[in-house]
């Protein structure tokens, strides 16, 4: 058994206590940070896209300072939170809404229904696909040249940032098990799928590294065959889970072979969204249904009441997790010590070292920090 569920009991009271309040203080661990991926990162990418993958409305957001804004759950997302434990005093804008925002300080390009597969979520309607994502990126990179002085001083601002890339949920959910949309299960087996996803996303990282990007966290996909939509008579649908940890799996392979390459100066983390830590949390009493009336979707219905006891819940709608849970992932996410939750460090660890590496530059005669 883990301690972290006992960690994060302690860390969501301080949370909840101060909810309206910066949770951090002082500079930020890092200048900026870049976010891609679906909609459980989305906070407002989709809201003025025509698709039904939207959450701009109540009861999303019931447990959010200014009630709903994109996010798929009651308040903050993960990505929120490893924002507030990095010491950001504003959550990261989306992409959809960065006018008069610190672009400096980062951008979300999060979509939900997104894919690495361009395709993966058209039947959800209109997205931003991953490659799209990468675009938008081009964009905001060619803003920020312009605003400190040229590309080469960009890239050398951004490759102190972080980027955030958590996406594959709808290239299984909303492709490779939607037989009726998509032929991928009839061309490719499971393990086949995952491989060419991998690689596509390589090409993508790569695209990244290209315009300044070197601290990447690559999220792995969580149990998507125990969401309560796909949930049958009390149980799991076991291909999908079993498809999706092949590709978690890969991706962590891909971790080491990226931070094996001498050709480059980027650093890859690992995190994992099955870990026994997130499986042993506990204050959870309910964890096969969703907090909120769902629709056909499995998102929520428009202004019904959701459960008043929702921070026991780890399932807002039937296939995103509440905040309480988004807490607890978080935390894991940013200080576990164990290796099955993050790999090769966590986040805090991640993050410092470049803390560490100039406390060394300074305290050696003669030396000085690579920036000067």
């Amino acid at each position: 058994m883990y301690c972290e569920s006992k960690i994060w009991l302690a860390l969501s009271l301080l949370f909840v206590a101060n909810y309206n309040q910066n949770y951090v203080h002082g500079e930020s661990k890092v200048p900026c940070i870049f976010i891609f991926g679906d909609s459980l990162s989305d906070s407002g990418n989709n809201n003025n896209l025509a698709t039904n993958a939207k959450s701009n409305f109540k009861p999303y957001g019931i447990d959010f300072p200014t009630g709903p804004t994109g996010r798929f759950t009651n308040g903050r997302n993960t990505i929120d939170i490893i924002t507030q434990f990095l010491g950001f005093e504003n959550f990261i804008p989306p992409f959809a809404n960065t006018s008069g925002s610190d672009i400096l300080k980062g951008v979300n390009y999060a979509s939900g229904s997104a894919g690495i597969r361009d395709e993966s979520g058209g039947n959800r309607g209109a997205h931003i696909s991953l490659g799209l994502q990468l675009e938008n990126h081009r964009l905001i990179v060619t803003q920020i040249a312009s605003k400190i002085g040229g590309l080469k001083k960009a890239k050398k601002y951004l490759s102190k940032c972080l980027y955030y890339v958590n996406i594959g949920s709808n290239d299984y959910l909303n492709n490779y098990f939607l037989p009726e949309y998509y032929p991928t299960s009839t061309i490719y087996t499971p393990h086949q799928y995952a491989e060419a996803l991998i690689q596509q996303l390589t090409l993508n990282l790569q695209v990244l590294e290209d315009v300044g990007a070197r601290k990447y966290v690559l999220v792995g996909l969580g149990s998507l065959g125990c969401t309560p939509f796909h949930i049958s008579d009390g149980s799991c649908f076991e291909p999908l889970n079993t498809a999706s940890l092949i590709f978690s799996q890969k991706l962590k392979s891909l971790v080491d072979q990226l931070n094996n390459k001498t050709s480059t100066n980027s650093k890859f983390i690992f995190l994992n969204s099955t870990t026994s830590a997130l499986i042993n949390a506990k204050g959870f009493t309910v964890t096969t249904v969703a907090c909120c009336a769902s629709g056909s979707f499995g998102e929520c219905i428009p202004d019904r009441r959701p459960c008043p006891n929702r921070t026991e819940y780890v399932f807002w709608d039937e296939n995103h997790t509440t905040e309480a849970w988004n807490l607890v992932t978080a935390t894991i996410f940013y200080n576990s010590s164990y290796p099955d939750s993050t790999y090769p460090m966590n986040i805090k660890q991640f993050v410092e070292q470049d803390i560490k590496m100039k406390l060394q530059f300074i305290s050696q005669p003669g030396r000085f920090y690579a920036d000067e």
